[in-house]
């Protein structure tokens, strides 16, 4: 049996220092955890880009590996760029924090979890004011609703410095930081990686929740790989030793 995931508030940020580094294999994860000890889940992704209408997406991915959750997808841009790029690119509108608060506020009426899996890097626009996932938590405040975030790195060289400016773009806004997660693991870490594992938490002030192995197990095997990658905060049995 895993352990019961502590991840109030309801909303979560799923976010990253930069693109293509695990974000949603590590939403999914967490939201097979959050099922498996009985939570009603819900996955939102604002902005889906570099894929055509009708295309299988990353909420396509966290339903194959995680299960039944409630997913939700607010614009879909053809273009591999940041939505607000890709919004211009193909003449569809962009969303705003707003729309992205008022869907998760929805969701989090009927769901005991709900995951925003954000594009790319924390700073990312979404809309051609300069918006990004990290003006949503302030809008959420009108919905009586606050939210944390867990924030995805690398394993290597290179990593502390993106990880720090996560972090302290974080705090700058009054943002918790839930904790990271390494989102590809490697299965023999060189010097670097190793002692990332201990200078990650250092430079984020906030603890390492997770290292999930490059090439994680595929369902059905996902529910047991994930548990043995995330930490009890998440649900899971993963310690660093």
């Amino acid at each position: 049996m895993g352990h019961t995931p502590d991840m109030d508030p309801t909303v979560v940020l799923v976010t990253g220092t930069g693109t293509e580094i695990g974000k949603t294999v590590v939403t999914a994860a967490v939201a097979a955890l959050a099922l498996a000890a009985g939570r009603k889940v819900a996955v939102l992704k604002p902005g889906q880009t570099g894929m055509a209408p009708g295309e299988p997406g990353d909420l396509a991915e966290v339903l194959r590996l995680a299960g039944p959750v409630t997913t939700s997808e607010l614009a879909r841009y053809p273009d591999p760029l940041a939505p607000a790029t890709a919004a211009a690119r193909s003449g569809l509108p962009t969303i705003g924090p707003e729309e992205i608060a008022a869907e998760a506020a929805r969701l989090a009426a009927s769901h005991d979890l709900v995951l925003v899996e954000g594009a790319g890097g924390l700073l990312v626009h979404y809309d051609e004011h300069g918006h990004s996932l990290a003006d949503v938590p302030k809008a959420l405040t009108s919905h009586g609703l606050s939210a944390s975030a867990l924030v995805v790195v690398t394993a290597g060289l290179g990593t502390l410095n993106v990880t720090q400016l996560t972090a302290e773009a974080l705090q700058a806004r009054g943002i918790p930081l839930r904790g990271l997660v390494i989102g590809s693991m490697p299965a023999e870490p060189d010097l670097a990686t190793r002692c990332n594992l201990t200078d990650l938490p250092r430079v984020a002030g906030a603890p390492l929740l997770g290292a999930v192995p490059h090439g994680l197990p595929d369902a059905p095997d996902f529910l047991a790989g994930a548990r043995a990658a995330l930490a009890p905060a998440l649900g899971g049995t993963w310690q660093l030793v």
